[in-house]
């Protein structure tokens, strides 16, 4: 499942994730899954599958990355399969890891990064109610072409999680 739903984006997901620059195969993706439960387990990452209700089908990805404990703050990650790509999974998936990090984790500050060229992920954020706080001017390079690029951090805090 996880392996058809990369295939199936991976021209979309290119320019803006560094796992997608390599065809994956379905070992590499039971790895990756795999690996994924450890760290879930070591509640280093939250990663979760997104399905279409009522089925077996992997619309996307989310979870909640860079785990601070300490904070507690969490970064949300996102990508959305192709064919069901502008359909609002994401923004509602966005939604609900939110407020689970903020009401069931006791998060203080929740954060969505993103390429200052990734207009839809951006897209995501703002429709969630996430603040621009700012762009981190050459912070990172882009999988491509590794050119420099930028990141916008969106982030929104416990005082203004039902904005």
């Amino acid at each position: 499942m996880v392996n058809a739903a990369v295939l199936d984006s991976l021209a979309e997901l290119r320019p803006w994730m560094v796992w997608a620059q390599q065809t994956p195969t379905v070992d590499d993706n039971e790895r990756y899954t795999r690996e994924a439960h450890i760290r879930f387990l070591k509640r280093e990452e939250l990663p979760l599958l997104l399905l279409l209700k009522g089925t077996e089908i992997m619309v996307g990805s989310t979870g909640l990355h860079r785990i601070n404990w300490e904070v507690p703050k969490f970064e949300i990650g996102y990508w959305a399969r192709t064919p069901y790509a502008g359909q609002g999974y994401i923004s509602e998936a966005v939604a609900a890891i939110t407020e689970f990090a903020f009401t069931t984790l006791g998060a203080h500050r929740v954060e969505i990064r993103c390429d200052a060229k990734n207009e839809r992920s951006a897209a995501v954020a703002r429709r969630g109610g996430f603040p621009l706080e700012g762009t981190l001017r050459n912070e990172d390079r882009c999988p491509m072409t590794n050119e420099l690029r930028d990141t916008l951090v969106f982030a929104k805090i416990s005082a203004e999680r039902n904005t």
